[in-house]
Parts: structure tokens; C-alpha cells; sequence
């Protein structure tokens, strides 16, 4: 992390929270109640393509082990590793291995530090500093990405001021980014242009909450993405996904009734070889019963007029959230692509069954870029307390874009 010690250390002072003069406890007694972390996560996933590579089955483990301290002076401190191991043959893609006649699983094998962070909590505000998890509102420009077993967490300070349970304003401050692509493999070493396993970052986020009713919360927002060593592309530019985003996101509900309505631009900075301005458009509606729920939405990401690929793009979300989860749009075509969707979910023998249908299309001209049916199954493992699994499935259906796509996937998680 570069030059983060002294930009929090204010921050830390600025903010104003109320701490006992007292300590909460002592440093014995910090690491004595502090909370072990032991998360143990077995995947097989299965990808099937029409086109001449060859079907990948990966069976991976991830690990993840850690620890965090009970709080001293409000001050919590959390460190955290993963490792991710291969089971059996290597017959997939992991973007690292070589296997490039497999389908991609982007997996990559090896151990790195996913969390070493120090946290302040006070009366009015928390102020983190250090390697963390981040994610803002529905983790569509900022999240964890945490489907894949390498999670994506920030060198960063943060700070998220309360003044009261209405209004939440949150700073951060990126350094350096830790992306699913990790741990190995950096920008520039290898050619990893557009998947390097951090990316260098100048990125600075501002989110104002305002919960005005239950029928009300406005989200304004600015975000302002430097990625230094990220292309778009493998034969890209480097700082072609630098951008500033400017939106407002309005969330609410009504009974059983929510909705979430949005809208964003997104321009180029300066360090961006490539024009960018094009914009985000969010409408969805939900009515959540005590067992069931019903969703509609449709979300458009604008398509560009300049450059090889102007469209609006979003690399540092949770992308696996959002476009079906046989990930086709990962990367935004130059088009832009208009996702109207449907689903629910309902509760059935102990745990949850859900159901979603996609129809994707241009934004610009019209084309129609197919369709996508994802079903899963999740529940609690009876017997065996902190065990779950989940059986995923997906089925894209090209339409003159991409291929056909098949994914299958079967999990067991562990959480201490």
C-alpha cells in the first residue's frame, strides 16, 4: 500500500466519534475475546461451450483462516489469508495455468493476504485502514466479487461518518486492488493486461445515504476509478477503464412492495487514452411475502460513440450479481447491452430455491444478444452446524453473440 499511513492517520483524528477515556478492555484481553476465522470452500464447477475448447471441470478448495481481535480503545484489528488449491487434474482454464483448450474458470491456485486491516468504531462513524472488504450499495460499481473463490479486496481507507440512523456519508480511498485474478500474475508480467491480480489504483469514492422514509432512501454518489495498469482489452491501453461515475439510486418499500430506480454517467479522466460518455439506467420492483418473492427489473449499461469500446463499464462490481451468471458481459460491448429480467425465489425443505430468466439485447442498433436461465438450490447441511450447499446451474442461449453456454456448479461451505 502506498502512501496510506499518514492520509488515515488524519482521518482517524477527524473523525468525530466519541471514545471512553478508559480502554474497553486490555491487549490480553483483546486477543483473548477476539474471534477466530475458519472458512473451508469446496467448488466443482462445470463449463460447456459451443465452440472447439473443451469442456472444464474444476474441482478447487479454498481455505481461508484468520483472525480479529475484541476491540481496544474502539480499535478492532482483523488479519486473514486465503489459499485456494486445485483437486485433481488441472482440466480448466484458470487465466494462469496454461490449459487455454479448457474453458475458463477463473480460479487461479495459490495463498495471499485477503484481509490486514485496523478498524475504529466510535459513537459517529467508523474509519478502516489497510487491506478490507469494501462494497457500496448493491456492489454494481464497487464489491466484493466474492462467487469467485479468490475474493477482490482493497488496499484502502474508509471512513463511513453516522451522524444519525438517517444519513450514512462514506469516503474511501483505493490504493491498490486484489482481484479474483490473484494471487499471482501482475499487470505488464505475462501480458496480463485486462486481468492482472492487483491492479494500482488513485481511485477516490464519495456515497451520501439518506433514508427520508421507509419508502425513501437516496443514494448520491460519485465515484472516481484511476486504474493505472488495467486495459479494457489484451491489446488495449493501459488506463482504459478510468472513469468518474455520477449517479443517484432511490431504493424503497411499501408493505410488502420494493423498488430500486437509478441512473449514473460515466465520463473519462484524465489518463484515459479512450472518449468515454455513456450512462446506467436501473428500474426493478419486488414483492417479498414471508416465504416467497417475486422480481422484475430492467438495467441498461449505455453503449459509447468513440474509441474501440466506449460503453459504460463497471470493473471494479461484483459483476456475477448482475447479467446472468453464465458472466457473457463481463466486459460491456461496444453496443451497450439492455438486460430485462424476471424471477423469485421461495423456501422449500429447509432452505431456498431460486429462479431467474434474462433477455439480453444492444443498447445501440438493436441486436438481440440471447437469453439465460439460472436456477439454484441452497440450504444448511442438517447435523452439522456452519455447513451449507448449493447446487447452480445456468443456460445461456446465444443469439448471433457469443456461444451457447452451460455451467453447472456444486458447492459445500463450511463457516467456523
Amino acid at each position: 500500500m502506498r502512501c496510506l499511513i499518514p492520509f488515515t492517520t488524519a482521518a482517524v483524528l477527524a473523525v468525530p466519534t466519541a471514545v471512553s477515556a478508559a480502554p474497553d478492555t486490555t491487549l490480553a484481553g483483546a486477543f483473548r475475546d477476539g474471534t477466530p476465522i475458519l472458512n473451508l470452500r469446496y467448488r466443482y464447477e462445470y463449463v460447456d461451450q459451443d465452440n472447439p475448447l473443451n469442456n472444464a471441470d474444476a474441482h478447487t478448495l479454498r481455505t481461508r483462516i484468520g483472525f480479529a481481535t475484541a476491540p481496544l480503545y474502539g480499535v478492532t484489528a482483523v488479519l486473514e489469508g486465503d489459499n485456494v488449491t486445485r483437486i485433481g487434474a488441472d482440466h480448466y482454464n484458470d487465466s494462469r495455468n496454461g490449459e487455454g483448450d479448457y474453458s475458463l474458470v477463473p480460479d487461479p491456485t495459490g495463498s495471499h493476504v485477503n484481509q490486514a486491516l485496523l478498524r475504529h468504531q466510535g459513537d459517529y462513524g467508523t474509519t478502516t485502514l489497510g487491506r478490507q472488504r469494501f462494497g457500496l450499495d448493491n456492489q454494481r460499481f464497487i464489491g466484493g466479487a466474492a462467487w469467485r473463490q479468490n475474493e477482490q479486496t482493497f488496499d484502502a481507507a474508509s471512513l463511513a461518518l453516522t451522524p444519525n440512523e438517517r444519513i450514512t456519508a462514506t469516503y474511501a480511498y483505493i490504493d491498490q486492488v486484489s482481484t479474483v485474478f490473484g494471487p499471482e500474475g501482475h499487470a505488464g508480467a505475462g501480458g496480463y493486461r485486462n486481468n492482472g491480480a492487483t491492479i494500482d489504483s488513485d481511485s477516490h469514492l464519495f456515497n451520501l445515504s439518506i433514508t427520508i422514509a421507509p419508502a425513501l432512501n437516496v443514494v448520491l454518489y460519485h465515484y472516481r476509478f484511476d486504474l493505472e495498469d488495467l486495459a479494457l482489452a489484451p491489446t488495449a491501453p493501459f488506463e482504459t477503464q478510468s472513469s468518474r461515475n455520477t449517479g443517484v439510486r432511490f431504493t424503497g418499500r411499501h408493505g410488502a412492495i420494493r423498488y430500486a430506480v437509478e441512473y449514473a454517467q460515466q465520463s473519462d479522466i484524465a489518463g484515459n487514452p479512450w472518449s468515454l460518455d455513456s450512462d446506467y439506467y436501473l428500474a426493478e420492483l419486488s414483492y417479498n411475502a414471508e416465504r416467497w418473492m417475486v422480481k422484475a427489473g430492467h438495467e441498461v449499461l449505455g453503449g459509447g460513440e468513440d474509441a474501440p469500446n466506449s460503453a459504460f463499464q463497471t470493473p471494479l462490481g461484483t459483476k456475477h450479481l448482475y447479467q446472468g451468471w453464465a458472466d457473457q458481459f463481463l466486459v460491456t460491448p461496444a453496443d451497450g447491452v439492455k438486460d430485462s429480467y424476471a424471477g423469485g425465489s421461495v423456501a422449500l425443505l429447509g432452505g431456498k430455491l431460486q429462479a431467474w430468466y434474462h433477455d439480453f439485447r444492444a443498447e445501440q442498433g438493436g441486436q438481440r444478444y440471447g437469453s439465460e436461465m439460472d436456477l439454484a438450490y441452497g440450504r444448511p447441511v442438517p447435523g452439522v452446524k456452519g455447513l451449507s450447499a448449493i447446487l447452480k446451474g445456468t443456460r445461456y442461449w446465444e443469439d448471433g453473440f457469443s456461444v451457447d453456454t452451460d455451467k453447472l456448479w456444486l458447492q459445500l461451505q463450511y463457516q467456523y
